[in-house]
């Protein structure tokens, strides 16, 4: 994902899949205006060498480690606010900017998703020496999240993989137009359109206002992504849509696994969660209503609310 700057919890019904392993939860639309107290999220930003590189990174809450691994060419001043402050009422919440972008330092080889993974793994190791995290990969940051778990599963304890898809074969992509849009610096317009369905593009905007109030405030660190990273970072798809080696892989994993994304998605259609959700073994789904690729920034006291219960249970 790309943009400028610029509740109540839910209850979710379940119902078998026609996979025994599968089940699929469908959580009703929330209207209501945020209730949580976002203005209050401060990203203190730390630095920390891993991977022969430096990366920069903020923690909030306390509890278990949650990581978040955000989408192509997405700093960490990209998260929802209100969306952080809902997850962070029940977790230590690690959020960071990948290699060569925001403050890290230079990526330490050509961008690729298992280097990615193993770039994160020893971030991991650095942030939470000893002891799993939660990961909860969005976009792209759900392709760097599978290869975790498969590449180095001792650093994992649970995986939500957020509006992704299983490359290869079994990925399906949004309409070209919609790939142009989100693969380049779009304006708030076209994030708009092609992260949201009409419906959601009010809530979409009100997101838009939050990300300007924190970082015009100095809650958020004000950076941007240079253009060769992003470059780097839409070009490492292209493997990842041309080989079925991680469809392979995905049998393996043995993490509690939620896979949730927007039932009206554009940018990663909804048929990708639930292959994601057919080829892992007993992961659960989650189809968001009247939502899009960025239902969580949508809906963010009520997503928040739904991993939370998830991660407790995992």
């Amino acid at each position: 994902m790309r943009k400028r700057r610029a509740a109540r919890v839910i209850e979710v019904a379940c119902v078998a899949a026609l996979a025994a392993t599968v089940s699929v939860c469908v959580a009703p639309q929330v209207n209501a205006t945020d209730s949580i107290a976002w203005r209050s999220v401060r990203l203190n930003v730390q630095t920390v060498s891993a991977a022969g590189t430096t990366f920069a990174w903020a923690e909030l809450g306390t509890g278990s480690p949650l990581l978040l691994l955000n989408g192509t060419a997405s700093p960490m001043n990209e998260w929802d606010p209100a969306f952080l402050a809902g997850l962070a009422s029940k977790h230590r919440v690690i959020v960071f900017d990948y290699p060569g972008l925001g403050d890290s330092g230079r990526a330490p080889s050509t961008w690729n998703l298992d280097a990615a993974s193993d770039w994160v793994s020893d971030f991991i190791a650095q942030v939470s020496p000893g002891a799993p995290v939660d990961v909860v990969g969005w976009s792209m940051g759900g392709f760097i999240a599978q290869r975790l778990a498969v590449r180095h599963p001792a650093n994992v304890r649970a995986l939500v993989l957020a509006a992704t898809n299983p490359g290869g074969s079994q990925a399906v992509l949004g309409p070209q137009w919609v790939q142009d849009i989100d693969s380049s610096s779009s304006s708030d317009a076209d994030y708009l359109r092609t992260n949201y369905p009409a419906s959601g593009r009010a809530a979409g905007k009100r997101f838009l206002d939050r990300l300007n109030a924190v970082v015009d405030s100095g809650a958020y660190p004000d950076v941007d992504t240079p253009d060769a990273t992003r470059e780097a970072m839409v070009a490492a798809e292209d493997p990842w849509l041309a080989s079925d080696v991680n469809l392979r892989d995905l049998r393996t994993i043995t993490k509690p696994t939620l896979v949730i994304t927007g039932r009206q998605d554009l940018i990663t259609p909804a048929t990708n969660s639930r292959r994601l959700a057919a080829l892992i073994p007993h992961a659960r789904l989650t189809l968001v209503p009247n939502a899009g690729h960025s239902f969580a920034f949508q809906q963010p006291a009520s997503v928040a609310a739904l991993l939370n219960r998830f991660l407790n249970l995992g």
